[in-house]
């Protein structure tokens, strides 16, 4: 029988800024997705209501989706997708053979 624990996870977006793993709803790729009006719609009022925090002066790739920040980021979203799937793999301990 193998024991699992919880760890924490963060992922790195950029400049100085992490996220808890669990608090991602979604990764957007700015320029796919900018051409929807509702998208628009939705950063603006997120912009208004001060939700918007930018990770870096650089040109944006991506935003990120929490359920209380809008983190718009230069960090690609196959680069964050990249850093989740690092950190959900499990480790599982293997049984040696003698």
């Amino acid at each position: 029988m193998f024991g699992l624990s919880k760890t924490v996870n963060f992922i790195h977006l950029g400049g100085n800024v992490s996220v808890y793993s669990d608090d991602l709803l979604g990764v957007f790729d700015i320029e796919r997705t900018t051409v929807n009006p509702a998208v628009n719609k939705f950063l603006a009022k997120a912009q208004k209501s001060g939700k918007i925090y930018y990770c870096s002066l650089d040109m944006p790739k991506s935003f990120v989706l929490t359920e209380d920040t809008v983190f718009v980021t230069n960090v690609g979203t196959g680069t964050i997708k990249d850093r989740a799937l690092i950190h959900t793999i499990k480790h599982f301990p293997v049984k040696r053979q003698i």
